[in-house]
């Protein structure tokens, strides 16, 4: 063992706190981390404790406790040898926690937050002793409330499998977007029957089972992916079975709560024969041998670094992170916006809910153009935060507790506004499916986002100019803008007529809203 580099990692055959010296450093590292984005790691727990999604991700943090615990006969012996130029992935995870809180997207600062952990091992201890902790490490990605946005597509593809069943059943199925209806009742899928929430969970759990049970990796692999593909196609059956039941049973079974009841006993029994059948190809883990003498090794790391040293120059760094967000955060002098329609609408709500909540002001008016009737709907946001943003995953045309209304499809369309290029958002917009022959009111709704002067239809790209807006200390004002009209053949040139009369205005109504910020 060189004596340039300090005491091995886990000194065997030593107790008391000689044994666990080594490990202040990371202790250190880690309770500064935690507590200087304190803000995003609270942010995490409160979702693991409101969200059914994501109420597995509390036991992530003990579990990789206690996977690194078990390696440590492994560590036991292993130098520590840093691994400086690991300053610059930590630079970079830096500047991404940067930007996730200026866009707020909190998916970015949290993954950033765990890869700032993950990355101070080897920074702090080298290759050797990561090597060990590969799995812990990488576990610990499962703590981030991550997944959302599979929403909307695993909805599509679990109402197709269901009406695509039911046909195949033979009995027959009207379907209009996500909803449809058979001869016994109307069926929605909904979030909650979108199979997320199944496919999270088995996959962390399938991901840990795996590397429990196989030393293989092509077999750790190969059981990762199907606890991917189990739960998704069990969600679909689930979701066919629920149908049937409540047809077989005249509505009586499966209509209400223990639907719910029925799809998680159904899921438990589905991932219980998964395990069970995975257990058939389980291979033993090799006893280590205990006569053997603790390795040392020098690692990949730095002959002559400290651990201390890099972990003086990592929270540096943090801290630098921290003053850079804390001097772009200052509240402005600005006050509440006050937000203006264009001229010549009749203040009336849109006939139904927007998805985009809690804005900072809102206004909604209808207008007249080329004799039929245009709803003009404005969101506008400030000081964004978990529970008020302008772009999120959560956010949709038609609000989810909306049961009077639905959104049946969404496209993007060229709103044809001279000299702006905007590709809108449009969505066919109806209220609740009739049972049988009749009709119901429809909407043609555009939607599209006001952010630093600029209009666009694109997530990512609000994101960006949001982003780029608190970096040049303009603030995280934004806006998201509905318009409506009865559907036609000719809705959407309707809504290219209004953009056209008064799209200018509308963008300058929200510029006098951000007043001078």
């Amino acid at each position: 063992m060189s004596d340039r580099t300090g005491a091995a990692l886990m000194k065997p055959g030593s107790s008391g706190a000689a044994s666990w010296r080594p490990l202040l450093p990371f202790a250190l590292m880690l309770a500064a981390i935690l507590f200087l984005f304190r803000d995003t790691a609270q942010a995490m727990v409160a979702i693991w404790l409101r969200s059914d999604t994501f109420a597995h991700c509390i036991l992530v943090p003990p579990i990789s406790l206690w996977l690194a615990w078990r390696r440590r006969a492994h560590l036991a012996g292993l130098e520590p040898k840093p691994m400086p130029w690991l300053l610059l992935p930590l630079a970079f995870a830096c500047l991404l926690w940067l930007l996730g809180e200026l866009a707020v997207v909190d998916a970015a600062s949290q993954f950033a937050l765990v890869t700032l952990i993950v990355l101070s091992v080897p920074a702090l201890y080298g290759w050797a002793v990561t090597r060990e902790l590969l799995f812990p490490l990488a576990f610990l990605y499962f703590s981030v409330p991550l997944g959302e946005f599979l929403v909307p597509v695993m909805i599509d593809r679990t109402a197709d499998f269901t009406v695509w069943a039911l046909r195949l059943t033979g009995i027959p199925v009207y379907r209009e977007g996500n909803d449809f209806v058979i001869p016994s009742g109307n069926w929605s899928v909904v979030d909650a029957c979108s199979g997320v929430r199944y496919l999270i969970a088995s996959f962390m759990v399938g991901t840990l089972f795996a590397y429990l049970n196989y030393r293989s990796l092509k077999r750790r692999l190969a059981f990762m992916a199907v606890a991917i593909v189990v739960p998704v196609v069990a969600n679909w059956v689930r979701a066919y079975l629920i149908v049937m039941i409540g047809h077989l049973s005249g509505n009586t079974l499966a209509v209400g709560v223990d639907h719910l009841i029925y799809g998680w006993v159904f899921f438990g029994i589905v991932i219980g024969l998964m395990f069970v059948i995975g257990m058939r190809w389980a291979q033993a883990e090799p006893p280590l041998d205990a006569d053997a003498a603790p390795r040392t090794t020098r690692g990949n790391g730095s002959a002559s670094g400290h651990p201390w040293a890099v972990a003086v120059l990592v929270l540096t760094m943090l801290a630098g992170t921290r003053w850079v967000d804390w001097r772009l955060d200052q509240p402005g002098e600005a006050a509440a916006p006050v937000l203006a329609l264009p001229p010549g609408g009749t203040p009336a709500p849109l006939p139904f809910e927007p998805g985009f909540g809690n804005p900072a002001a809102h206004r909604s008016a209808s207008y007249l153009q080329a004799g039929q009737t245009v709803w003009l709907w404005v969101g506008y946001y400030r000081d964004q935060g978990q529970d008020s943003r302008l772009v999120s995953s959560t956010n949709t045309i038609v609000s989810r507790d909306d049961k009077a209304w639905a959104e049946v499809f969404q496209r993007r369309v060229d709103a044809a506004i001279p000299g702006r290029d905007l590709a809108v958002r449009a969505a066919e917009v109806r209220q609740a499916l009739p049972l049988a022959g009749g009709t119901s009111v429809r909407l043609r709704v555009w939607q599209f986002y006001w952010v630093d002067g600029r209009l666009t239809a694109g997530d990512a790209h609000a994101k960006l100019l949001q982003a780029s807006a608190r970096l040049q200390g303009r603030g995280d004002d934004g806006a998201s803008v509905l318009i409506a009209t009865p559907s036609a053949d000719d809705a959407d040139a309707t809504l290219r007529g209004f953009m056209a009369s008064h799209g200018d205005a509308i963008a300058a109504a929200l510029g006098a809203a951000r007043g001078g910020r």
